[in-house]
């Protein structure tokens, strides 16, 4: 992974400075039909942000945060930090991008509303965390199959298995989680955003509150 860098700030630069592909629309799209729409379409989407302003900068090398309406989450990739804290309305208009697998929207106007309640996690077994859950909120639990392991200085990883089949964890730098405390066969409860590093789906948990461990 120590290309990753690289990677994403490539994608980074090219979407600041790629031309809309359309103009932007009036209408405001619920986010599931808005990620159906082919990569370069300039959409507006409104929701509900999940994860705080730069969570992931260390992997994504972006402060970004994730927005989810009813139907579907994203990822919104901007370079500033805009403070925008889980609970707060926002509408968004963008292109979209794929980052290495991942499908993201790179804004061209944010507008940041008023806090209401958060978004409730989709339970989700671990062998089900994919495509048709990317850019949500969701949460796991099962045993550690993979002991922690260091990708600094992204972060690190270890993977969670309910019987169904494994998932990557992947824990920023930003979050100030301590994965020292976690060990092989270990119960766990996670709670993050869906997301994924090209062939690699992953959750990405956004602070300590959001990792339980069982014995």
């Amino acid at each position: 992974m120590a290309f990753r860098t690289l990677m994403f700030a490539t994608v980074l630069a090219f979407t600041l400075v790629a031309p809309p592909a359309v103009a932007a629309p009036t209408d405001t799209l619920p986010i599931a039909k808005a990620r159906s729409q082919p990569l370069g379409t300039v959409v507006t989407v409104s929701g509900t942000v999940t994860t705080s302003s730069g969570a992931f900068e260390s992997s994504f090398f972006d402060r970004g945060f994730g927005l989810q309406d009813g139907t579907a989450g994203i990822y919104i990739s901007t370079p500033e930090n805009l403070n925008a804290d889980p609970g707060r309305r926002a509408k968004v208009t963008g292109t979209l991008r794929d980052s290495y697998g991942f499908l993201i929207l790179v804004p061209t106007a944010v507008e940041l509303g008023h806090t209401g309640p958060l978004v409730r996690p989709r339970w989700t077994a671990t062998a089900r965390v994919g495509e048709q859950t990317e850019g949500r909120l969701v949460q796991v639990a099962g045993r550690i199959s993979q002991a922690p392991i260091s990708d600094l200085p992204y972060g690190y990883k270890f993977w969670v298995n309910d019987g169904s089949g494994e998932v990557q964890v992947f824990v920023n730098t930003q979050t100030g989680i301590d994965v020292s405390r976690f060990r092989l066969g270990q119960v766990v409860l996670v709670t993050g955003l869906s997301g994924q590093f090209e062939s690699h789906y992953e959750v990405l948990p956004r602070s300590p509150r959001d990792i339980t461990a069982f014995g």
